[in-house]
Parts: C-alpha cells; sequence; structure tokens
C-alpha cells in the first residue's frame, strides 16, 4: 500500500503575502498525524467532518463542530486527524486582523464558515483588487468578531505533568487516582496536587475531566457510538459519562451535535 502524503507537504501559505488564504483537505488522502511545523502566517482549522486534536505550545485542543482552532503565526504546531476527517485551513497574514497572540478555540459562524470553503476554491495568488480578496476582507473582519470556547488541555512543558498527560491520552480509560500518579512519578500526593494547580490551573480531577472531554469530543465527532466512547473512557455506565458531558457542556452528545448541525450518529444518545 503506498505511503500517503503529509498534509504539511501538499500546501505552502507562507508562499504569499496576501492576507488570507484558505486550502481544504480530505484526510483520506494524507496521513492522519501531521508533524510538528511552523509558519509564518496564523493558521485557523475548521473540521467539516470527523475531527482533529491540535497540540501548540504546552496545550492540546480539539476543533469540534462550528469551532476553530486558532493558532497565531510562528507557534509550533502538530495535529492528528480521524481518517474520516476534512478540514479547511484559513491561512492569515501577520497584521492582517487583530486576532488572538495565543492559540485559542473560536466559535465559528454558518457566514464564516462558507465564506472560507468558498475561498478554498481560489488561486493562492488572486488580486488583490478581487473578488476573492474582497471576501476573505471580510472573512477576517468577522473572525475578529468571534467569540472564544475553552476546548483546550493544558498540559505544561514539566515533564512529570507531561508524562501523566502523554499515559493518559494513549489510555484515557485509565482511572489511577492522584495517589497513583503521585507514585508513579515519584512524588507526593500533595506535591502532584500543587504542581498540577501552579502548571495547569486545574485539579487532578478537573484537568482529567477536561482530557476526557477532548477525546470524547473528538471519538464522537468522527462517528463513534456514545456507549463504546463511555467505554472506552472507562465511565461504569452511559449515564455517568452523558453526565459529565452535560455538566461541562450544557447538553447531551446528541443535543450538542444537532444543535451544530451535525448529522448525529445512529447510537448516539
Amino acid at each position: 500500500m503506498p505511503l500517503l502524503p503529509s498534509a504539511v507537504s501538499v500546501f505552502d501559505p507562507d508562499l504569499t503575502l496576501l492576507p488570507a488564504v484558505a486550502h481544504k483537505l480530505d484526510f483520506a488522502d494524507h496521513e492522519a498525524e501531521v508533524p510538528l511545523h511552523v509558519h509564518r502566517k496564523g493558521q485557523l482549522i475548521l473540521a467539516l467532518h470527523g475531527a482533529v486534536t491540535c497540540t501548540a505550545g504546552n496545550e492540546v485542543w480539539i476543533v469540534p463542530p462550528q469551532c476553530g482552532v486558532w493558532i497565531p503565526g510562528g507557534v509550533a504546531h502538530s495535529a492528528r486527524a480521524t481518517e474520516n476527517a476534512r478540514l479547511t485551513y484559513l491561512f492569515v497574514e501577520p497584521g492582517a486582523v487583530n486576532l488572538p497572540e495565543s492559540s485559542c478555540t473560536l466559535s465559528i459562524s454558518s457566514m464564516i464558515r462558507e465564506m472560507v470553503e468558498r475561498l478554498a476554491r481560489e488561486r493562492a495568488d488572486y488580486l488583490p483588487d478581487s473578488h476573492a480578496a474582497r471576501m476573505a476582507r471580510v472573512v477576517l473582519d468577522e473572525l475578529a468578531e468571534m467569540p472564544h470556547e475553552r476546548f483546550n488541555l493544558p498540559i505544561s512543558s514539566h515533564p512529570k505533568i507531561r508524562a501523566i498527560a502523554d499515559a493518559l491520552t494513549a489510555d484515557p480509560a485509565d482511572r489511577s487516582t492522584l495517589r497513583d500518579w503521585a507514585k508513579r512519578v515519584a512524588m507526593s500526593d500533595r506535591s502532584l496536587a500543587r504542581l498540577l494547580i501552579r502548571e495547569t490551573g486545574l485539579t487532578f480531577g478537573r484537568w482529567r475531566q477536561q482530557l476526557h472531554l477532548i477525546v470524547a469530543l473528538r471519538e464522537l465527532a468522527s462517528g463513534e457510538a456514545v456507549q463504546n466512547v463511555a467505554a472506552g473512557l472507562g465511565y461504569e455506565s452511559v449515564n455517568a459519562f452523558i453526565t459529565m458531558f452535560k455538566k461541562a457542556l450544557g447538553s447531551t452528545p446528541a443535543q450538542y451535535f444537532a444543535q451544530r448541525n451535525v448529522s448525529p450518529h445512529p447510537a448516539r444518545t
């Protein structure tokens, strides 16, 4: 079976000085792993279908439906997409619009989503006085007004927290307690609790719940049934998982995706 090309190799946004260019990507044709890279332009990542998890700086981000992850220019980042992921990237020239100076998740209106898709059909060398240029200007002006969401997991550069994050990402069903983890990383449980709050701003329980939420959104967006997601995260029952999801996002998984006009998987609840 031939190797699939890396998403990084198919499009270089820094070849143009235009304020904004867009590019659509289907991960059926590319490697799921996008290696660590950096470019001059800032990047907005939109998921049309499926999901993608990004790592930028000391945080992990999920791109759920009707949201986008904004990564400023010059910030090294990597990503992992689900096999069914179809993404649209909007690359923004530094200084073209007043967007956050640090990575974040933005709510994305239907108008912005449609216009970015339309811009992705334009050449990356459109003329400054063209229809594409006017469309890009409207997209940037609207994007600057979008509210922030919190779909990120602070992971810190501290090696012990990074080790725990890597282990829980690989096996999110691991229900080890704070005391268990403290023993594994050769710390007292009090010291680890203080370290987590200092480095991430969250208690261990809240931090692990945020990881579960990110994994759940990624798996549900890829088409996984809610029962399987609950089991994969180590919940004793589907109801316990749905309760966590509703407390965090204000709706059940089915309601959350329906509100964002995403077709629910038949087995979702």
